[in-house]
């Protein structure tokens, strides 16, 4: 049985209550606020809520998902069902003795492990979701929206859903009044998204519409303009040209890519359509700090390399962008070279060399790179495929798996949302209750242990009349 904690234990409400008039007061069943009788009231809430704040707050509900976190920091994320219990090797609780009460609190377990209660962030939301591919991180997330500048009411159109993770995020950034259209080439991929998705706004979100197929088939055919394109795929140069027909003037494209070598092509692809502004590029890095009194120093650990961002602003129809004038480099002057010679003498570089034609040498010359692997890697006959990047392939079995996890996840997240108990004990248990214990892949042992009964009762019966 859970145990509300609190400082100076439940059986002092009384002279809580006395001695701060506002202190609230956590208990088993229920919890009392005294307030005084001029504090000032709440104003009355909007009706209807905006889409996706019902749930955020208040009273937590069957179906609703909460984390758990001990003194170690160590998380867990339980999605709340009627009758279940949350387990660990020390210890047992009730999803009961949370449901009806608030976040925020301190509960402990039938082996006194206590745990913080609380609901969700979106960045611990889309990390403990189900998931078939591999998510855009939070702190790349952020950066998209901002340095993308998505703002509400934007036409976004995004291609590699993969689980869901960026799609919330644009969506919250445009508002219900935007326009989100996601293409993903996976079906199943984009079955898990739409599932994560509706869970997560607590129904179907008015601005968002999900395809399924190829970006180049997809863009154009949906004969509509964007001011936004946000690619996340292996090959986004691939797909600058059809960018460029859905974009508005002056509209952002925006890559995310793994390596290094995708980057390049993307940024040559750009600069060679002609019709694009010079692309920036830059990945970012998260580094925690530990803070434990006077010791204040970063983190052994840190969030590194997750994944480059390379953005380009469209020009209109007929513009040619202008090209950067950039100060050579030394190893870049070739003496006797045609288009040394400046034209008007006010963007010379070293050597005479002028800004923007100094001629470069041969590839590979100065670098020591073999001429050959580089034009292998810009050879448009090269097969991109995940394999290529280290990703291994996910067994089908196992996204079906997650496929059924999303889904009974959104169920008992939306029959929660309805006040329908049922419906979310039911979800829980079509899902195998695999998510019903907080634990990805692992069993519910709740459900186990009334299988075992049932097969238990059986075999007695079987007995007896034997």
């Amino acid at each position: 049985m859970a145990r509300w904690r609190s400082r100076g234990g439940c059986q002092r409400r009384a002279a809580w209550t006395r001695g701060d008039p506002q202190r609230a007061v956590y208990y088993p069943g229920g919890v009392t606020t005294a307030q005084p009788e001029n504090a000032p009231q709440p104003a009355p809430a909007h009706d209807p809520a905006p889409l996706g704040a019902k749930g955020r707050t208040g009273p937590l509900q069957p179906g609703d998902r909460v984390q758990l976190t001990d003194a170690k920091g160590r998380m867990h994320t339980v999605t709340l069902v009627p009758g279940k219990e949350f387990h660990t090797h020390k210890g047992f609780f009730r999803h009961d003795d949370l449901i009806g009460g608030p976040e925020g609190v301190v509960v402990a377990n039938s082996a006194d492990v206590e745990f913080q209660v609380l609901r969700p962030l979106l960045s611990d939301y889309v990390l403990s979701m189900p998931r078939g591919a591999a998510i855009v991180y939070p702190k790349d997330a952020a950066q998209i929206i901002m340095m993308g500048d998505v703002f509400p009411g934007a036409r976004v159109l995004e291609a590699g859903v993969g689980s869901g993770a960026l799609t919330m995020s644009l969506l919250r950034a445009v508002g219900e009044h935007g326009h989100v259209h996601s293409i993903e080439r996976r079906a199943d991929f984009a079955d898990i998204a739409a599932a994560n998705v509706e869970a997560f706004f607590g129904g179907e979100h008015p601005a968002w519409s999900l395809s399924v197929g190829d970006f180049q088939d997809h863009a154009t055919a949906l004969g509509q303009k964007f001011d936004r394109v946000v690619l996340d795929m292996l090959a986004p140069w691939e797909c600058v040209d059809e960018a460029f027909e859905v974009l508005e003037p002056g509209g952002l494209f925006l890559a995310y890519v793994a390596t290094a070598t995708q980057l390049s092509r993307t940024v040559e692809a750009l600069r060679e359509h002609g019709f694009w502004c010079e692309p920036d590029a830059w990945e970012s890095f998260v580094r925690g700090w530990h803070l434990e009194g006077l010791a204040v120093r970063p983190q052994h650990r840190m969030i590194g390399h997750t994944g480059f961002l390379v953005t380009a602003r469209r020009m209109a129809d007929g513009n040619v962008a202008l090209e950067r004038r950039r100060r050579p480099a030394k190893g870049n002057y070739v003496p006797g070279a045609e288009g040394n010679e400046s034209n008007d003498g006010n963007d010379v570089g070293h050597d005479g060399a002028d800004d923007g034609d100094a001629a470069e040498l041969p590839t590979g010359a100065s670098t020591g790179v073999d001429a050959a692997q580089i034009e292998a890697l810009h050879s448009d006959d090269l097969t991109w495929d995940p394999q290529q990047f280290g990703e291994k392939d996910i067994a089908d079995r196992k996204v079906r798996r997650i496929v059924r996890e999303a889904h009974a996840q959104r169920d008992a997240r939306l029959a929660g949302l309805r006040g329908d108990a049922e419906a979310v004990v039911d979800a829980a248990m079509i899902s195998g209750g695999a998510k019903a214990s907080g634990r990805v892949g692992r069993y519910d042992p709740t459900l186990k242990r009334e299988l075992l009964d049932a097969e238990r009762a059986q075999l007695n019966s079987t007995d007896h009349k034997e």
